[in-house]
């Protein structure tokens, strides 16, 4: 007698898990929706019933107000919106800035850190101890008011080589003025660095091939800086600087590097640097120790260990968390108002909604910037991570 086959249970619409779990996220979004749209037509209402605009004509309208740092040329009959790109772009400036400084000395003090000098190890563990349990907003106030506002007036200023004036209204430092010609200089620049690309890229490959190794470093500087070095001079020198000048109470002429931007550049720097001291010290010691011994055993030298073996696994370790550091510093330097740096906080966030009484335009606009900035930071990160992460066979 044959086995019969039972067809299998019918399962119920509301019993399925699949549809039950639809339904229920559905229902989510749906509330979620109904909840933000809800939301938006209240204030919509009450902006309207109070006299606040709603949209966005405030953009195009004259600002009214001038700005003592400008990327891009802006005066007081400029825009709103013009208003707006002159403080993200100082905000950006001070957030690549902060980065890289902030980044050469993490590095450098997290490797201080195990020195095995006493006083070298002592000293970069009171730094980091002192400067990442201070919050950073007092630190700016102190860099602002007690260090860099008590310095001299310009016509006392504190003059180096009669071309950098130091005084309580900045830096002022010679600016560079290119020259005709000085085109060639800069193809000389890109011609230089393509090069130097190529090269690593040959030294790479001629390694795996053959096991040698090319002075890759030495030859980089001499065709970045060399070469444009020397179309420089065979061009006549097709540079001359602006030297500053003092006229009446203050200096004309050159570069200027407010208090505003100094005080907050050391502040956000130091701050950061002293947790990338931390990541750093922790991805170094996460190396096992037995890689050096290895490497020891194998006849290499200190320096070739650190770079080929202690740093490569290091940076597994490392670049995590260092993402997250660069993130903070990016949304920090909205701290940048309480000291009176033009950044996008201060200007759009700050005077643009006290002039317009666009509050929730500008604040909104004022998020999804530093929401788009913190994404694309995270984003280059992650490409990194992923280009120095540990590639199985």
């Amino acid at each position: 007698m044959s086995a019969q086959t039972s067809a299998p249970p019918r399962i119920s619409f509301w019993n399925d898990p699949f549809w039950r779990g639809l339904i229920f996220q559905a229902a989510l979004a749906l509330f979620v929706i109904a909840l933000i749209w809800g939301a938006w037509s209240n204030a919509l209402d009450n902006m309207a019933r109070r006299g606040i605009p709603t949209d966005f004509s405030f953009w195009n309208k004259p600002a009214s107000f001038d700005i003592n740092q400008s990327l891009i040329s802006y005066s007081a009959a400029s825009e709103n919106g013009r208003a707006f790109w002159v403080g993200l772009l100082n905000t950006l400036l001070v957030a690549a800035i902060g980065v890289v400084l902030s980044t050469i000395v993490g590095f450098a003090v997290g490797a201080a850190r195990l020195s095995k000098s006493w006083l070298v190890a002592k000293l970069a563990t009171i730094y980091v101890e002192t400067i990442r349990n201070v919050p950073l907003l007092l630190q700016l106030l102190f860099w602002y008011n007690a260090v860099l506002k008590p310095l001299p007036a310009p016509r006392n200023s504190v003059s180096i080589f009669n071309t950098l004036f130091l005084n309580n209204r900045g830096l002022f430092m010679p600016q560079p003025l290119p020259q005709a010609g000085f085109g060639a200089v800069w193809l000389a620049l890109a011609a230089g660095i393509a090069a130097a690309l190529a090269l690593r890229f040959y030294a790479r490959k001629r390694q795996r091939e053959t096991g040698a190794q090319t002075p890759v470093g030495p030859l980089s500087v001499a065709l970045i800086i060399g070469l444009p070095l020397i179309v420089y001079f065979m061009a006549g020198r097709p540079l001359a600087f602006d030297i500053p000048k003092l006229k009446g109470f203050n200096f004309d002429g050159g570069m200027r590097l407010t208090p505003e931007f100094v005080a907050l550049e050391l502040g956000l720097t130091l701050y950061t640097a002293s947790f990338i001291a931390e990541i750093v010290r922790a991805g170094i010691l996460a190396v096992p120790k037995g890689q050096s011994e290895a490497a020891a055993a194998l006849g290499l030298r200190p320096g070739p260990t650190r770079k080929l073996v202690i740093v490569p696994q290091a940076m597994r370790v490392i670049i995590p968390p260092l993402t997250s550091q660069y993130l903070n510093l990016i949304k920090n330097s909205s701290l940048a108002v309480f000291i009176g740096y033009p950044d996008l906080v201060q200007v759009f966030a700050g005077t643009v909604l006290n002039n317009t009484g666009a509050a929730v335009q500008i604040i909104c606009i004022t998020m999804a910037v530093y929401l788009f900035i913190s994404l694309v930071t995270s984003f280059a990160m992650n490409l990194y991570n992923k280009r120095m992460a540990l590639k199985e066979r």
